[in-house]
Parts: structure tokens; sequence; C-alpha cells
């Protein structure tokens, strides 16, 4: 079952711009329960904390947040490096202040083991050119680091006031499973206690069920970089974006769904045309 057909069913299941819209949905409809969906990484968290606060300032107790937001820099630091981090105390949520550096820390951890640089920017055209040029120069400079493009919206220390509301409206999940890459620890977020009476899995006992993939589907390997798309069986065959069969290929963001509209008819390089 997925959303889509549960609204050919005939449940409610709106795609909304942001957060925004489902707190209007919830104003403009007192009697019907709302409950927003809640997805992605650290730049899509603040607003769900924004919204916790609202509902609680306004009153509006028909709407919940089913929070399935996760925390990258757990998953790109070395399981070992996180347990000393966890014993130290570095791991709370969010990174106490005097301990932020150390954050910063982790995340340049996994490019420089790997030597691959990373970067940080905005989807303007513009801005993605120049973070390729940043990246080029970090490959001919020997360096492989975490540079930010996007300085004019991010900074080292992050949004102090965001991160403070994150503190008071969220919290820590012992452990998530992350598609293709199984359970890790301290990995993604919840509702916090305080806010309880705003949590979805709370208020409607919602189960976390462990939804396997198709047996066919090489989405985990594809997640991993182990595997490209054309190596599985089912792509552009029985798994399209009108019928997907994994989760690379349900939005369009996925690297299955990206290379069926833009990869699958290019020629495969076998070695670097940079040599």
């Amino acid at each position: 079952m997925t959303l889509y057909r549960a609204r050919a069913q005939g449940a409610d299941v709106r795609v909304v711009y942001s957060i925004n819209d489902a707190l209007q949905i919830a104003r403009e409809h007192p009697q019907q329960p709302v409950v927003f969906f809640a997805i992605g990484f650290e730049t899509t968290t603040p607003p769900s904390a924004v919204a916790l606060k609202t509902a609680r300032v306004e009153g509006l107790t028909n709407f919940s947040l089913f929070c399935n937001h996760v925390l990258t820099p757990r998953r790109h630091a070395p399981p070992a490096q996180l347990r000393r981090c966890r014993r130290a105390g570095w791991l709370h949520w969010p990174f106490p202040r005097q301990h932020r550096h150390r954050q910063r820390a982790l995340c340049q951890h996994r490019p420089r083991l790997w030597q691959t640089g990373g970067d940080c920017l905005s989807f303007e055209p513009l801005d993605v050119l120049q973070s390729i040029l940043l990246l080029v120069e970090q490959i001919n400079q020997g360096r492989a680091e975490v540079e930010t493009q996007f300085t004019r919206a991010v900074s080292e220390n992050g949004n102090r006031k965001a991160l403070d509301l994150m503190a008071e409206t969220l919290t820590l999940r012992p452990s998530f499973e992350w598609r293709g890459l199984g359970h890790v620890a301290q990995s993604a977020l919840a509702v916090h206690p305080d806010y309880a009476e705003f949590d979805a899995e709370q208020r409607f006992d919602l189960p976390i069920p462990h939804v396997a993939d198709h047996k066919a589907c090489e989405c985990g390997a594809i997640l991993r970089g182990q595997k490209q798309p054309r190596d599985c069986k089912v792509f552009a065959s029985a798994c399209t974006p009108d019928h997907p069969l994994g989760a690379c290929m349900v939005s369009s963001e996925g690297a299955c769904a990206a290379y069926y509209h833009y990869g699958r008819f290019a020629p495969i390089i076998t070695e670097s045309p940079c040599r």
C-alpha cells in the first residue's frame, strides 16, 4: 500500500508545498485530524520544529506530526568513532555548544578517510556550477574536505535559533532503519515527550513495520554505491517511475528515477575520462 493507492481508495491524502499548508488545513478543519508526514535530513527539520511550536501556541489540537527526520553525521561517521563520541557525551541532541567543533570534525572525517570531497550548496544553477568548480579545485590540489559554497545562507556554526528550537521540540531516536543501510543508532529524530500531544505515533499508536524491498530490487546496493541502476534486472522494465518497485525509483530525486530520465541511454564508460 502506498499513499497514492490509499488516496485512490478514498483516503484524504494531499501533497502540500510546505508544512505551513498542513497547519492551514488544520485551522480550516478543526474537527478533522491532520497528520503531516515529516521526512528529510537537517535542512528540512527546522520547519517541523516551528510547526510543533506553532500548533501549541495556536491550540491546534487536531494537528499531528509523523516524524521521520534523519541525521546525516551519524550515518557518515565510522561506528568506532561514533561509540567514542557517544561515551564522551558529544552525541547529545543537539550537539552542545561547547562540542560544536566536534560535530564539524565528524562531518570532515569521511571525506578525508575516503579521499572524496564534498560541498554544501544551493539548488540554483550558478551555485551548482560553482560547487563543481570547488570540487575540481579540491581534486587538483589533492584535498578532500567538506566546503560550503552556500555561504550566503549557511555557516559552520549552523543556525543557533533553529538548533535551539529543534532541541525543544525533537529528541533522538535510539535507532532508525535506513533503506538499504539497516539500523543506525541515534540517527533519526522523534517528537519530544513535552510535545507528545502532537506526536502522530503516540496519538494513533502507529507501528513502525519493516518493509522489505522487492526481491529483484537492487536499491540497497545502489544507495550504498555498490551497484548502478543499470545493474538491476528490473530497472526500466518492471520498475519505472510510473510503477516503482523500490525507493530509488519513487522520488524524482532518487538515483534510479534520475538515471531513468537522464542516464539510461548514455554510453557506458569503463575508465576515467580524465586520465
